[in-house]
């Protein structure tokens, strides 16, 4: 995804008990409080902030939230705007989703800071009408994600993956330093974790029979393991003693994982251990969104 929109697919399996793959509950509430919780940082912005640039190229802070009202104004059955210009010669640009972003984005350049932050509110207002009718027959219904096929109980947790990570964006460019665990990071990070066999086994090129742990500090704090059969698999515990072990703050993989930052300019924040070699081609290939 440019720019942050979508996951690798296959990142979940069915519940066993039955229970929704992707209930709509807490999956409305938490979204609706992460639009709550952008809001609350943009309203802070005015003037000339709107333009500070962001880590994401070609993007400022106006230009975010041009493209999470885009987003949310096509699930709201708004048609995508005509602009002038080929947003698919811009650099920054890689697929469809990525042209689809700009065109949303050239569409407001010229809009003030505060009437944008006005448009956000008025399609966050649509969406939450929208988002309250819906049952959980709604959630379970097909629907093209940026993902792929799948639902769109799965589209809207990438929704609170890719705005929870735009918060992270805004907040990095303001220098509005904020909590980056609880229920909504833990939702939004399971795109992150349910892709992590993915990015291991297949990005970084992690051989047949490799043990990894990777050990995390920080506000998702967590143990995850990975091996290596035949293909990569994130399991419970290792058969045997782990083969490499990168260590890291949350906080870093996270933007690792979203291709914020890289690693080769953050190695003395990262431990690696055991086969240190696929331990840093790991970590040089988190970044998984397309």
């Amino acid at each position: 995804m440019t720019h942050g929109n979508s996951s690798a697919p296959g990142s979940t399996t069915p519940d066993p008990d039955g229970a929704p793959e992707f209930p709509v509950e807490p999956i409305r509430t938490l979204l609706l409080e992460q639009f709550a919780a952008i809001d609350g940082l943009l309203a802070d912005v005015h003037g000339d902030t709107w333009y500070t640039p962001t880590t994401l190229p070609g993007w400022t802070v106006k230009d975010i939230t041009a493209h999470l009202i885009g987003t949310e104004s096509m699930l709201a059955g708004i048609e995508t705007p005509h602009v002038a210009i080929d947003v698919h010669a811009l650099g920054h640009v890689r697929n469809e989703i990525g042209a689809f972003n700009e065109r949303w984005i050239e569409f407001l350049r010229g809009t003030p800071g505060d009437e944008v932050l006005a448009r956000y509110r008025e399609i966050v207002a649509r969406r939450r009408e929208q988002l309250a009718a819906m049952t959980q027959e709604d959630f379970e219904a097909p629907a093209m994600t940026p993902a792929g096929q799948a639902t769109y109980g799965r589209f809207m947790r990438i929704r609170i993956f890719d705005c929870w990570m735009h918060e992270l964006d805004l907040r990095d460019a303001l220098g509005v330093p904020g909590d980056e665990g609880g229920a909504r990071a833990e939702l939004a990070s399971a795109e992150i974790f349910g892709a992590l066999a993915f990015v291991v086994g297949k990005l970084g090129k992690a051989p047949a029979g490799a043990r990894i742990t990777l050990e995390l500090s920080g506000p998702l704090a967590r143990t995850v393991h990975v091996e290596v059969d035949g293909r990569a698999s994130v399991v419970p515990a290792l058969s045997g003693p782990a083969t490499s072990t990168v260590a890291m703050d949350s906080r870093l993989f996270v933007r690792l994982a979203g291709g914020r930052v890289h690693a080769f300019d953050r190695l003395d924040e990262i431990t690696l251990g055991g086969d240190t070699t696929v331990g840093r081609r790991i970590v040089d290939n988190l970044a998984f969104v397309i």
